[in-house]
């Protein structure tokens, strides 16, 4: 039975303005892999009867744990949960976080029923503890439904949903909170100029990238997040992750142009977002979420386990209040003779968000254990990560973030090998704190170089594997191989006896004598255009930070 074109929970004059019902009627494919692509191209965006057609197919499809709650249930249950008092009176359920029923060009009487539908899910899926997302989903769904019963119906089978690969909403803290998390990591790595601006005129940023779902689900207006809806249901989570991106890089593109006056960028992201149809229609915004290269659904899966990993084992479970990246860098107990606290927080917000809860600890300052290499890897073995300080005597400054631990360069057996993750970056600090990425690499073992122009890295045998144990990887590089436009230069770290090199292929980056005394530096971007600081220059001070879990005193 086809949905009604406009049904009773729905306010007609908008609604006619929000999805014009002017497009096809039927569909008559069937293969997934054909609806992905039907999705992207908005085939049934602008038909009103066939996008209910579509949901109700692609919702009866999902592979449930169990036989979750029907329409008759729903029947039997609401009268004796809403009672005879309006539904607008009784406090939403705790798991949707106080979030506002969005009115998705609903009437009265279907934010009345969006309510109700959402108590009577709390009262039969007691599991689901923390679902923001809910509500918007239910308000959507309710557009391509007969009833309230039948909306109740899709909205449980979303929650029953039991295949990774096609996971919906996050329905605890936990996965809620490393959700948020991973999309932190993932604006560190694809959205760098927002990021930056972001960071320029909000110290909480963490905090900000936390409200990434609430964009899509309640801030998005209704004609946008329909064609997301649409996307999703056939596509999975992935896409949520990238239209999220997406919508990040538009909001840089407007905002990059004006003075950075505002005081508060989060309210900013939000309003945007909310009228985000005005200047950019959804067939943009997908088509920049889609352009968006190297992401896979594996890289979100690993980063969201490592992140949810890190979050039990510093006890967050259930909901609480979140220390953000400002707090961690605290001004009254941080010193250092190469950084400030602003610096530091720079730094510190680049970093992958299950370390970002922590505090910055010093393990080795050159001008309080001496100039030594030896030392500094005596200081820093068994921390993992650390980041790496330098200030030049000509007051210049730069650094790294070294995500494993430097006592692997003994697995060589006395030689120089390289090493690291994609997680690695250096950066330099004047004029202003500036990132350069690099990517990942095989981990072949290298005879000593003898000089430093030839400390290059040879491509390695097709044959060769990677001894680098998987927990050591980065969580989405202990699966599979991650790879760069060949354009792009691989960087790379090593640490032998008498230096340490921090670099690419074709050149170190970083290299540090054995007293700490002489570096070198060269191009780090990918079109060479800036050194990290002089190309020769004298040490006037190295620093070693790493991550101390607050909790620890």
């Amino acid at each position: 039975m086809h949905p009604p074109a406009y049904n009773c929970f729905v306010d007609r004059d908008k609604m006619d303005s929000a999805i014009p019902d002017l497009g096809p009627k039927e569909l008559s494919c069937t293969e997934l892999q054909e609806l992905k692509q039907l999705a992207r191209q908005g085939y049934w965006a602008r038909s009103y009867p066939l996008r209910g057609q579509v949901y109700q197919r692609l919702l009866r499809d999902i592979p449930c744990r169990t036989f979750p709650p029907d329409a008759s249930v729903y029947r039997d249950i609401v009268g004796k949960i809403v009672g005879k008092h309006s539904s607008t009176s009784r406090p939403l359920p705790e798991f949707v976080d106080n979030t506002q029923v969005p009115s998705y060009c609903l009437n009265s009487k279907g934010e009345g029923a969006v309510r109700k539908i959402l108590l009577c899910i709390s009262n039969q899926s007691p599991d689901v503890s923390f679902c923001p997302a809910l509500p918007a989903v239910v308000a959507l769904l309710l557009h391509y439904s007969a009833d309230e019963a039948e909306c109740f119906e899709k909205a449980c089978r979303i929650l029953a949903c039991n295949a990774p690969s096609r996971k919906l909403v996050d329905q605890s803290f936990l996965a809620f909170e490393s959700s948020c998390m991973t999309f932190g990591d993932l604006v560190n790595k694809y959205c760098q100029a927002a990021h930056k601006l972001v960071l320029a005129v909000w110290e909480d940023v963490l905090q900000v990238y936390a409200d990434w779902q609430r964009w899509l689900f309640g801030d998005l207006p209704l004609s946008s997040c329909a064609r997301v809806f649409d996307v999703f249901r056939v596509v999975g989570y992935k896409v949520l992750y990238r239209v999220a991106l997406a919508i990040l890089k538009f909001f840089h593109k407007v905002r990059a142009g004006q003075p950075l006056e505002s005081d508060n960028v989060k309210q900013d992201i939000r309003a945007f977002v909310r009228h985000i149809a005005k200047t950019v229609p959804p067939e943009k915004v997908l088509e920049r979420a889609f352009a968006i290269r190297l992401f896979s659904r594996k890289e979100i899966q690993l980063l969201q386990m490592a992140n949810e990993k890190a979050l039990k084992q510093k006890g967050i479970t259930v909901k609480q209040k979140r220390q953000f990246v400002h707090l961690a860098v605290h001004a009254d107990n941080f010193h250092s003779e190469i950084v400030g606290v602003k610096e530091m927080r720079d730094i510190w917000s680049w970093v992958p968000e299950r370390f970002a809860l922590c505090q910055p600890l010093l393990l080795f300052s050159s001008l309080q254990h001496g100039y030594s290499l030896a030392r500094f890897y005596f200081r820093c073995e068994g921390r993992e990560p650390t980041v790496l300080l330098i200030k030049t005597t000509q007051k210049e400054g730069c650094g790294a973030y070294l995500s494993t631990d430097w006592s692997e360069r003994n697995k060589f057996g006395g030689k120089l090998g390289f090493f690291g993750t994609g997680e690695c970056f250096v950066f330099r600090l004047q004029p202003e704190v500036q990132r350069y990425e690099w990517v990942v690499i095989k981990h072949p073992e290298l005879t000593k170089p003898a000089s430093l122009e030839s400390a290059t890295v040879p491509p390695p045998p097709s044959h060769s594997v990677s001894s680098e144990p998987a927990d050591r990887l980065a969580p989405f590089l202990a699966t599979r191989p991650f790879t760069r436009p060949s354009k792009t230069e691989s960087l790379f770290r090593a640490g032998g006896s008498d230096c340490l090199i921090i670099g690419r292929g074709g050149g170190p980056a970083l290299y540090i004598d054995g007293d700490l005394n002489r570096g070198r530096t060269g191009h780090c971007d990918t079109s060479n255009t800036q050194p990290l600081c002089s190309e020769n220059f004298l040490i006037a001070a190295v620093e070693a930070w790493g991550f101390q879990d607050p909790d620890i005193q």
